[in-house]
């Protein structure tokens, strides 16, 4: 098997499963486990994969993203910590805008309910979790709705959230760089984050720590735009302090 379809093969693999193991792949292809780990060396220079030990994890990028349903089941313990700590920071906060995804949805059900609040959010699912709550009062922003996340897009939601002004703004994103900022895949997801956030005074990011590090194809945020970031202990205490510098707190759970 050629080089270019073997490394093809792999990446199918860790797109399909979330994850490619090294010696499962070698057996698969039937080659050595070291010319697997070879080829992942070479996707991960490429942006592709990112290594890991034993194996490798996609990356995403404009031509790959994964949906809800692998994010609600991948580091489930590490968002759940993430989602409480930041629920934490919501100090005197009474409008928040919450954005798509899996760890921004379990930040809004950790937050508290006995005051007050309204949820700002272009997610579906995160809409349906906190209308439940009779102290929430909750505005779904209006666009087209993305299938990979249940969230809205375009104009329209740009549009309402430009009308806007916003307490705190709990934001995600595919990837986090000190030298790239926050990204996105998509730039119509990407626009939407950004207004949020130029809506929001206070601005939090919560995102696990395989986050940390990834390029993604759109730029929406500088790290030093954000007041904190909430993470889990797989971040290192030295990385978190190198994103300390940038400017916001650094919070492990």
């Amino acid at each position: 098997m050629r080089a270019e379809e073997r490394k093809r093969r792999i990446l199918a693999r860790a797109r399909a499963d979330g994850r490619v193991d090294v010696v499962e792949m070698a057996q698969e292809l039937r080659v050595a486990p070291e010319t697997v780990r070879r080829d992942l060396r070479v996707l991960d220079e490429h942006g592709l994969v990112r290594r890991t030990h034993g194996g490798g994890v996609p990356v995403e990028s404009a031509g790959f993203e994964t949906g809800l349903r692998f994010r609600a089941g991948s580091h489930v313990p590490e968002k759940r910590r993430i989602a409480k700590a930041a629920a934490e920071r919501i100090d005197d906060a009474e409008t928040v805008f919450i954005d798509e995804g899996y760890t921004p949805q379990l930040v809004a059900e950790a937050l508290p309910t006995s005051n007050p609040l309204t949820i700002i959010t272009a997610s579906l699912p995160t809409a349906a979790a906190m209308s439940e709550h009779p102290s929430c009062t909750v505005l779904l922003l209006g666009g087209r709705v993305r299938g990979h996340t249940l969230a809205t897009v375009d104009h329209w939601t740009t549009r309402m959230l430009g009308e806007m002004v916003i307490d705190l703004a709990y934001i995600g994103a595919n990837g986090i760089s000190r030298e790239h900022g926050l990204t996105t895949p998509d730039p119509a997801v990407g626009a939407v984050k950004a207004k949020a956030l130029s809506a929001s005074r206070r601005k939090i990011f919560v995102g696990v720590h395989t986050k940390f590090g990834v390029s993604s194809f759109h730029r929406f945020a500088e790290v030093a735009d954000l007041e904190a970031i909430v993470t889990d202990s797989g971040l290192s205490a030295h990385e978190a302090h190198r994103y300390t510098l940038l400017g916001p707190k650094v919070i492990r759970a």
